[in-house]
């Protein structure tokens, strides 16, 4: 009597071979998406003028407006040690420099002795009341902390400066990254010589332009 012969091995052996083409064939896909994901959809790369914030009002204002200009942002405070001093250098500074190549942006914040109760719209009306500021006068935010504003904390990341006090200036190139940053108690002239060579810059890229 002959033995007996069965399929089953083959047939299993079979059935592992398609599960392998199987998964090689999901990994092969799985690492092709991956490439054209890099390849074709980079994150793009975040400057201080991609951001949105608010105005005084509220309003969603995107800074991408303030693109090619040299820009001064500081967090401002209506009741500190250094509101008359610093709002009257920055009042100057925009006066001289601005509004064409170089504007101030101002963020009030209360995270700093409590120096800034008011609300956005009255803080906005102090500074020009008091000091005649034609600068923007942004919506109060946080800076500090887990609710920081995303457009400050960039700033912040990129100089690795976080500020202690009110009135930290970071200066912003026209392309949206930091050049440089002072503190409160730092002259205006101190400023002035930095915001002149990137001005200079800008006016000749412009003529280049041309």
């Amino acid at each position: 009597m002959e033995p007996l012969t069965t399929s089953y091995p083959l047939k299993y052996s079979v059935h592992k071979a398609r599960i392998f083409v199987v998964f090689l064939s999901m990994v092969l896909c799985t690492t092709i998406l991956c490439l054209l994901q890099l390849r074709f959809f980079k994150p793009k790369i975040k400057d201080f003028y991609s951001f949105e914030v608010k105005d005084s009002r509220g309003r969603i204002i995107s800074l991408e407006k303030y693109r090619g200009k040299a820009t001064l942002v500081v967090n401002v405070a209506s009741y500190c040690q250094y509101t008359d001093k610093n709002y009257i250098a920055l009042q100057e500074l925009h006066r001289e420099f601005g509004p064409s190549h170089f504007t101030v942006l101002a963020f009030p914040c209360n995270q700093f002795g409590e120096s800034e109760p008011s609300s956005s719209q009255e803080i906005e009306s102090f500074a020009r009341g008091n000091y005649g500021v034609t600068f923007p006068v942004f919506h109060k935010i946080k800076i500090l902390g887990s609710e920081a504003d995303p457009a400050f904390k960039f700033l912040i990341d990129s100089s690795k400066k976080e500020p202690r006090w009110n009135f930290w200036k970071y200066l912003v190139s026209p392309e949206g990254k930091v050049v440089k940053f002072w503190r409160p108690e730092e002259p205006i002239e101190s400023i002035k010589p930095e915001v002149t060579s990137l001005i200079r810059q800008i006016i000749m890229k412009k003529r280049e332009d041309l």
